[in-house]
């Protein structure tokens, strides 16, 4: 199964409206599963008009870990206090024992590792939710969720993934929606991936975070195109972002005009190629832009 990768360097440039979009248009030619792996906020299913009851299944998984402390075994050394990073550690004077906080810890085992009496353990904690159902347009979606206050983002979009992988088995393509930045699940998201489309706006910030995110792909050595969103609102930096991309030799797979529409289909919890049929073509465009980068051959 071939990953595509839709990524943005920072959020609110469209980016899990046009993967949306993009996922109806390739399942008219190749069998597809979708991935949210934004697993902090994920919403692609929104964007399907899919609710709760969509979903086949919900179920807990622990990806992390965080460290509790048997105060029958504590000595008070205080080395676990001045060696937790994180200042997930406290100390109470009057009891002279450690206060683990509970949304502090990242549950990284230097507590445990350095304390001399062996009164640190970790423990496994439930820190997110993944689940999956099929869209009206045929496809799967599989989602993840990570719980409120908890961390190991990157190790759910793992999850998300080897579930979408499980389920649809014999799909051609996996559609990764990852998290906006640079971050672990924006590197999660990435790895393994054949293809990565980044997604931009013509703004300062727009451009700056592209590059930041284009240079994690790089890292991995994947190939990559670029999709301008908005391009309309601000042709100056869309023609630097061209030109950007001109030098260093990547595709502009497709431009995007600024268009209430989009917010309109949003409202309406469908996807903007069905909403308006304008898109289609558009849409339609951007599959053919990937055939001819090669995206598609072989699957």
């Amino acid at each position: 199964m071939k990953q595509v990768t839709i990524l943005s360097g920072k959020g609110g440039v469209g980016k899990s409206s046009i993967t949306a979009s993009l996922a109806i248009a390739l399942s008219k030619k190749k069998k597809i599963v979708c991935a949210d792996c934004d697993v902090d906020a994920s919403n692609l299913a929104l964007v399907f008009g899919m609710d709760t009851g969509d979903f086949e299944m919900w179920k807990s998984i622990s990806t992390n870990q965080k460290a509790r402390v048997d105060l029958s075994k504590c000595t008070s050394c205080r080395k676990c206090v001045s060696e937790c990073y994180f200042d997930a550690i406290g100390w109470d004077g009057a009891k002279k024992i450690p206060l683990f906080k509970e949304f502090g810890c990242e549950g990284c085992g230097v507590c445990e590792m350095i304390c001399p009496s062996n009164a640190i353990e970790l423990y496994d904690v439930s820190n997110a939710m993944i689940g999956h159902g099929k869209t009206k347009y045929g496809f799967t979606v599989v989602s993840g969720q990570l719980e409120m206050g908890e961390s190991g983002s990157g190790k759910v979009v793992s999850r998300v993934k080897e579930l979408a992988h499980d389920i649809s088995k014999h799909a051609d393509m996996m559609l990764v929606d990852a998290a906006a930045g640079i971050g672990c699940p924006v590197i999660a998201s990435v790895a393994g991936s054949g293809y990565v489309i980044g997604v931009c706006e013509p703004t300062p910030s727009g451009f700056s975070d592209l590059k930041r995110a284009l240079s994690v792909v790089n890292h991995f050595n994947i190939p990559y195109g670029i999709v301008i969103n908005k391009f309309d609102l601000n042709p100056e930096y869309t023609r630097k972002i061209e030109d950007f991309a001109k030098n260093k030799g990547i595709r502009v797979l497709s431009k995007l005009r600024y268009d209430k529409c989009f917010m309109d289909a949003l409202v309406n919890l469908v996807p903007v190629i069905e909403f308006s049929p304008a898109y289609k073509e558009i849409f339609d465009g951007l599959v053919r832009a990937l055939e001819d980068e090669g995206v598609l051959k072989g699957i």
